[in-house]
């Protein structure tokens, strides 16, 4: 094993995009670097092209890795998620001392974390799981990071993390979120958020391509607006940019280019499971988790298309919907669309945070998804004064400053709900947010017949609002009702 006088701060395994473009961030933020892949070739690489960019010690070894680093030790797992991440911190943690720190930053399963965490304690180290978000382009410059773990852990690591991650308003976007499992959970509904964030601004595009008839080049004239007023986020922004760019080729927009099949890797589908466990409705997310498995769907898509009925079909011109005033109908329900998706996904967390005890503080989270990572927007500054004024809002859509902005955009949104059922334009998020925020308002929900058939058929009892305790009809017999 090879001893160095010049020791690091921080190690990063895994030299990846994700991986080089961290190690990277950290060395041209003044900290020595210590490197190491699997495959020696990725480490010169980085080395060859990006040496001079900071002090940087590469490793061909586990061992050699481990012991370039000053301690206590802390190393940045970059690698894929499941075996290969349980296969690199068991190497390091046969290698480490204990109180030394192995971080997993990449998106993996919070329950994996859970059991990790658990592990490695056993074995005298730390082990945080941090979940990381800004792309390529974050990593490099600056992301939001969503650090668990023990805390005693946070001591020693929060100043390498806050020196790389993304900084507003001089505060850095990184935070300790909770023990174990808090910070990949949190960054698991990040994510969800995300999922059904790009799908309300595909849904937006689609009603302006189809229904009012607008080209690509219109359309990210509309969204640039759109990004200088309450809109103002990282996904409108390259909305736009995606949207004006023509392909040189065919001279074409390469939107029209592109296969409508949209990819997935994981997270959408873990909030959506984690949420159905904790009895926590993310209609939002999940419809647009479900619409991106539809969009892969192909072979159902192609013998379905002109193939199914459609109905009388309507056009704006037909139902007298002026186009200028769709297109703000449009950016409204938009924007309540996603004000649904994040309370959802607030929701989510506070569900998940009571049941695990990590005591997650949503004003955090709010203060450092500003910055970095891929849902960040203007009116998260909202979301923290909304919890700075009430710590234990019910649901943030009750904050008085979001329900002024419902009020002021549920016309809207009903008209878009509306038109585009009209027209025959898919918005599945659109709408079904729309149909969350009414049952919400709702005095009286449906809920109460399906108790009734529930005890119908398998005697589940019910509630009487008149009332304590559970009863019982006896449906089958006289239809006297008992108290059970």
């Amino acid at each position: 094993m090879t001893e160095h006088s010049n020791l690091a701060q921080i190690g990063v395994v895994g030299l990846a995009v994700m991986g080089s473009n961290l190690a990277r961030n950290f060395a041209r933020k003044g900290h020595t670097v210590a490197l190491y892949n699997r495959s020696f070739s990725k480490t010169q690489d980085l080395m060859d092209n990006h040496g001079s960019e900071g002090n940087f010690i590469p490793a061909e070894t586990i061992e050699d890795f481990v012991a370039s680093l000053e301690k206590p030790r802390r190393a940045i797992i970059m690698v894929q998620a499941g075996a290969a991440t349980d296969a690199v911190i068991n190497q390091l943690a046969d290698a480490m001392e204990e109180g030394d720190i192995i971080i997993d930053g990449g998106n993996a399963l919070y329950t994996d974390t859970v059991r990790r965490e658990k592990e490695i304690a056993e074995r005298g180290l730390n082990f945080v799981g941090a979940g990381i978000s800004g792309g390529e382009e974050g990593a490099l410059n600056g992301p939001s990071i969503m650090p668990g773990g023990p805390a005693k852990s946070w001591e020693a690591l929060g100043p390498l993390l806050e020196s790389i991650a993304a900084e507003v308003d001089g505060t850095a976007c990184v935070t300790h979120i909770g023990p174990d499992g808090a910070g990949h959970f949190v960054k698991m509904v990040h994510n969800g958020i995300e999922y059904a964030d790009m799908q309300v601004i595909g849904e937006a595009y689609q009603l302006l391509r189809y229904g009012a008839g607008m080209n690509p080049a219109e359309i990210a004239d509309v969204f640039r607006t759109w990004n200088e007023g309450d809109l103002d986020s990282y996904l409108i922004e390259i909305t736009a940019e995606v949207l004006s760019q023509v392909d040189a080729e065919t001279g074409v927009p390469l939107i029209d280019l592109i296969v409508d099949s949209a990819g997935q890797k994981g997270t959408g589908r873990w909030t959506v499971k984690a949420a159905l466990d904790l009895g926590i409705p993310v209609t939002g997310i999940g419809e647009a988790v479900f619409a991106r498995a539809l969009s892969g769907a192909r072979a159902q898509r192609e013998a379905a298309i002109g193939n199914l009925p459609s109905g009388e079909l309507s056009s704006l011109d037909a139902l007298g919907v002026d186009r200028e005033t769709f297109v703000e109908d449009v950016r409204r329900a938009l924007y309540a669309s996603k004000l649904v998706a994040y309370a959802q996904g607030f929701d989510e967390i506070k569900a998940g945070s009571d049941e695990h005890g990590w005591n997650v503080d949503p004003r955090d989270l709010a203060t450092i998804w500003r910055g970095g990572c891929i849902i960040r927007a203007k009116f998260l500054n909202r979301i923290r004064e909304a919890y700075d004024a009430n710590p234990e809002l019910a649901t943030l859509l009750l904050d008085p400053y979001f329900k002024s902005e419902l009020a002021s955009l549920i016309d809207s949104w009903r008209r878009v709900v509306i038109v585009a059922t009209q027209i025959g334009q898919p918005i599945p998020v659109f709408a079904s947010s729309l149909s969350y925020y009414d049952s919400l308002r709702a005095k009286r929900l449906p809920a109460a017949l399906i108790q009734g058939q529930r005890d119908f058929f398998g005697a589940h009892t019910y509630g009487r609002v008149d009332k304590e305790g559970a009863f019982h009809t006896l449906w089958s017999g006289d239809r006297t009702e008992i108290q059970v």
